[in-house]
């Protein structure tokens, strides 16, 4: 067997967005609705809305999320459906004051001598004689099956939430990766500019410090004191340390180092997200510490740096933008 076929696969990355629901019953008929819903965060949390009485339910579906999702906050929602023949409609008649309404009619028509009787339609128009309570759903009867029709429904349905967190995770990974290429480039261009500014930032070194001990001669000359004795290699060195504070290969080094690790934890995959935010910080203060020695040397060099720099720390943030999505 060759290397690469002994290579394992690359993990997929997940996303921590994903929406999944489906609806069942259970083998006495009570139907129900099972929804996972997954959003950012730090870590893992689970916030399950159930009916009462579910204990076993909640047990079972918090150690299968355990099982299968590392990071992102969880809402999952179980809803028991109450049938519409179940709702129950209240109507009540106050037959209290039917009766002293009828008395009162009956009266009033002796009283006057009318031959009448009363009209029962109209009485029980009258407010307060026929009272109705709004639609009432009963409880919802407990299902012996339904801790089992939860337990065969809820591992397809984690799948299906996981093939959605999967699918937005490719693209996020997709979108990174295009986003070190881009950083990358930036990093060469700095490199490029890095060997002019180096040549051009020692020769105008050189060139003052021979300007200054020219200027220090001639003024001892003038006083008749010796002139000053300063060592090439002495030269060199301070030269040397003075060009090395403006350097930036270090920074650039770190930097391509930092991508490839990137890079190469994409194509790992796998729980990428804090890894990944730990490792753009770490880019982020190597673009500061280059950007803090851009004001020495050649001013336009030292602008086009900054520029670049800049350009790095953006290219940085929209990385770690997408990073915060992913588990």
């Amino acid at each position: 067997m060759s290397k690469e076929e002994a290579k394992p696969a690359p993990r997929p990355a997940y996303s921590m967005t994903g929406y999944a629901t489906t609806q069942s019953a259970t083998e006495d008929g009570l139907a129900f609705t099972l929804t996972f819903k997954s959003v950012n965060h730090r870590f893992l949390d689970l916030n399950l809305r159930l009916p009462s009485d579910c204990d076993a339910v909640e047990l079972l579906l918090r150690r299968l999320i355990k099982e299968n999702v590392k990071r992102g906050h969880i809402d999952v929602t179980l809803y028991l459906e109450r049938r519409a023949k179940e709702q129950v409609q209240a109507v009540q008649v106050n037959h209290d004051l039917l009766s002293s309404l009828v008395r009162a009619f009956q009266d009033a028509a002796k009283a006057h001598h009318f031959n009448v009787e009363p009209d029962l339609h109209e009485l029980l128009r009258i407010p307060g004689v026929l009272s109705t309570e709004a639609p009432v759903a009963p409880e919802v009867p407990r299902s012996a099956g339904l801790e089992t029709a939860v337990a065969a429904l809820a591992p397809p349905l984690l799948e299906q939430l996981n093939q959605v967190r999967g699918s937005e995770g490719a693209v996020l990974v997709d979108e990174l990766r295009a986003s070190m290429v881009r950083l990358r480039a930036l990093a060469e261009q700095c490199a490029e500019i890095r060997m002019n500014a180096r040549e051009i930032h020692f020769e105008r070194l050189r060139s003052r410090v021979t300007e200054l001990l020219r200027a220090a001669e001639d003024s001892s000359m003038e006083a008749g004191e010796r002139g000053i004795q300063l060592s090439d290699q002495r030269l060199l060195a301070e030269a040397a340390l003075l060009v090395e504070r403006s350097d930036i290969e270090e920074e650039l080094v770190r930097l391509r180092a930092h991508i490839q690790s990137f890079t190469e934890m994409l194509d790992a995959g796998g729980e990428l997200g804090k890894r990944l935010d730990f490792l753009l910080q770490e880019l982020n203060r190597e673009a500061n510490t280059m950007l803090s020695k851009t004001s020495g040397g050649d001013p336009s060099l030292g602008l086009k740096l900054t520029t670049l720099g800049l350009e790095m720390k953006t290219e940085i943030e929209r990385a770690r933008e997408q990073v915060q999505n992913l588990e």
